[in-house]
This record gives C-alpha cells, sequence and structure tokens, in this order.
C-alpha cells in the first residue's frame, strides 16, 4: 500500500475513533522525535482545527525541544509547553531508595510525568490521547507501561519503524528529524538501538519476514515474551471461576 493511501486510512480511522468515543479532537506529546511527528501530522489532518501537540522537556536536550517546535510550524500545529524538570526533580526527592535507585526506575518517571500532562490537556478539552508507539516498539516492549505505552489510540501501531519513516517523507516532516537516531531521551545520549541492542532494520526485517540471524531472532523472540505483560490489560482474578 502506498504512503498516501495509509495516510488515508489512518486519518478517516482517526476520525471514526474519536467520533465513536464522542470526543472532540486529539492530543499528542510532542518528543521532537520521528513518531510523535507523524502522528501529529496525522492528527492534523483529520481534526484541522481541533488538534493539540503537547511539548514536555523533562530534563530533555534542547534540540528536540526545538525540533518539537520546528514540526509544530511546518504543519501550523497549536501546543503547549509544559517544563516538567522541577515537578522530576521534587518527586525524586520523596523517593528515598536504601542502596540508590536503578536508572530505569527513575527514567519511567519521565514518560509517565508525561502521560499525566497530556491527560490532563486531553480531558480539559474532551480530546482523546493518541499516542506514538510504533508495532516495532509494540512487539519488543520498547515503552513505558503507563508512561508513553498509555493511550487511547495507536495510529501507527500497525507500521513499523522503517515504515512510519517511509510515511514520515509523504507527511513532509522535516528531513532533519527524520534522519536523527530515534531515542527515548530517557538519559544523555541514549538511543533506541543502542539500548535494545539491535537495529530497526533487523527488527522490522523480523517482524515482517520471520528472518534474521539466529542470535537475532533470539533476541526479538525472549524480548517479546518479557514484555508480552505490557501488551495486556492489567491480569484480574476472578473470584467465581
Amino acid at each position: 500500500m502506498k504512503e498516501d493511501e495509509i495516510a488515508e486510512k489512518i486519518t478517516d480511522w482517526m476520525k471514526t475513533s474519536v467520533k465513536n468515543a464522542r470526543a472532540h479532537g486529539i492530543a499528542v506529546g510532542l518528543s521532537g522525535g520521528l513518531d510523535s511527528a507523524v502522528v501529529a501530522a496525522l492528527a492534523k489532518r483529520a481534526f484541522p482545527e481541533d488538534s493539540l501537540g503537547v511539548i514536555m522537556p523533562c530534563h530533555s536536550d534542547h534540540v528536540d525541544e526545538e525540533h518539537a517546535d520546528l514540526l509544530a510550524d511546518a504543519i501550523g500545529l497549536e501546543t503547549k509547553k509544559v517544563v516538567l524538570d522541577s515537578a522530576y526533580d521534587e518527586l525524586i526527592k520523596q523517593y528515598k531508595i536504601d542502596g540508590g535507585t536503578p536508572r530505569m526506575a527513575l527514567a519511567n518517571i519521565k514518560p509517565r510525568l508525561r502521560m499525566t500532562t497530556i491527560y490532563f490537556f486531553a480531558n480539559s478539552r474532551g480530546y482523546m490521547v493518541a499516542g506514538t508507539g510504533n508495532r516495532s516498539e509494540r512487539e519488543v516492549g520498547y515503552f513505558t507501561k503507563y508512561g508513553d505505552g498509555g493511550s487511547d489510540m495507536l495510529p501507527i501501531g500497525g507500521l513499523v519503524k522503517t515504515q512510519v519513516r517511509e510515511l514520515a517523507r509523504y507527511l513532509r516532516v522535516p528531513t532533519i528529524i527524520i534522519d536523527k537516531p530515534p531515542t527515548a531521551g530517557l538519559w544523555e545520549n541514549q538511543t533506541d538501538e543502542k539500548e535494545m541492542g539491535l537495529t530497526y532494520e533487523e527488527l522490522d526485517n523480523y517482524i515482517l519476514t520471520g528472518q534474521a540471524r539466529p542470535e537475532v531472532a533470539s533476541k526479538i523472540d525472549s524480548m517479546y515474551k518479557r514484555s508480552e505483560h505490557k501488551r495486556r490489560m492489567p491480569i484480574i482474578f476472578e473470584m467465581y471461576d
């Protein structure tokens, strides 16, 4: 399917989803990265007057914030900016754990603060929250549970990263955003591929074709199994089963 057809199908789906929820528009977090840029561009197409980008730096690289502003200007998207540095700092002061706190536990506070913030604006306007996760990340659990994984819809959740990149080109996302190394921005110099230990090309190829070097296939299969709980609703103890 060509990129113009994909874009049309997704925007139609977004419109229908919002209508069915009796909502009025869409809010999306703008990180300055590829995925959020594509979702924001699709949201703007679906709801030209009722789409909102929320920029939420939290001890972030200033370049990411600049890229978020660049994308918003390019597509004419309304934005709100909330700096979360002090909220994050105040929270971690309260989390006093003997022996220190694992880096990932601290890092995951950031996307959870961001999701709380996005939902504030969405609830205030009667909007739905569009998540920015893609199929590649979803398959291996590369997202924060109840952080960036918390949303009402996943417009690019059926597309692998390489497909998202092609769609970005069609949507005329600024090249500097398309070409930058993907990062969740959890800590300085962090990148997706470095943290996962494999490239998106390897991951996407395995998802789409089932073909990969044995060690890559084994790694992806293991990541999928370990992260299965992230893709499910909470498990429930049924009293009368």
